[in-house]
């Protein structure tokens, strides 16, 4: 008999610890020309909050649809979703972008930086959207974090790949979100750069305590995670790396 994930427990009350994400059988069923196509079908995941997670898993095995659904960009055909103890039933695309903003924080493999706006405007603007009156004190403050504090005026133009994703972990990580997702955050770099962007990403998320979902392709990178999980075929088929 399949057992159910234990939920961890306060050590003060009695109270259980609400996970940080829930996945409770969620199936995703898109239309193709050829017919339904089920790109996830049956995922259970349970994560706690504060864990660095890995997930791992070939091209097309379902990986980033994950994490769109996990951020509450893409609507599950079937099962239940849960995120920092907000379920995201019967919540409209309005509700969901409000949690979004106030609670993810996402960084892609591309930077997805607004081009016309400075390092400075480009990690202000979710903190404008959220009504902080300190935005873009609080944006400097982020940059120079992350060692951009010479480089808030510059655009994305004008910063290096490596200076780029490090304006979007600003970004990220500026609202102080309970939840990191990111997609091959080092996809676009170089090794050496990659690997300073790295070492940036699990500085912030153990300086925040936030819990990171962390898709790679890469196991060494991975094994640096807390905990691993293995995708293929929509279905999360193990945890821990393979040897």
């Amino acid at each position: 008999m399949k057992q159910s994930p234990i939920t961890p427990v306060s050590p003060n009350t009695a109270t259980p610890i609400a996970p940080a994400i829930l996945l409770d059988k969620v199936h995703l069923t898109l239309e193709g020309p050829a017919g339904p196509v089920n790109i996830l079908q049956g995922v259970d995941l349970t994560v706690a909050p504060g864990t660095a997670l890995g997930v791992v898993g070939p091209s097309g095995s379902g990986k980033t649809t994950m994490l769109m659904i996990v951020a509450g960009l893409e609507r599950i055909s079937q099962g239940r979703v849960a995120v920092a103890g907000t379920d995201y039933a019967g919540m409209d695309e309005d509700a969901l972008a409000l949690f979004r903003r106030d609670t993810v924080g996402i960084v892609f493999q591309s930077f997805h930086l607004i081009p016309t706006m400075t390092a400075l405007e480009n990690v202000a603007v979710p903190l404008e959207f959220a009504g902080r009156r300190d935005a873009f004190d609080r944006a400097e403050a982020q940059l120079k974090a992350v060692g951009l504090g010479h480089r808030i005026e510059h655009y994305p133009g004008q910063l290096s790949g490596g200076e780029q994703q490090r304006v979007a972990l600003a970004r990220a990580f500026a609202i102080e979100p309970k939840i990191l997702l990111a997609d091959e955050p080092t996809g676009n770099l170089d090794g050496a750069t990659g690997q300073q962007i790295i070492e940036l990403l699990f500085q912030l998320h153990a300086q925040h305590k936030t819990t990171l979902v962390l898709i790679t392709h890469d196991l060494k990178l991975a094994a640096r995670c807390e905990r691993v999980v293995r995708i293929a075929d929509g279905l999360i088929i193990g945890e821990g790396l393979t040897t």
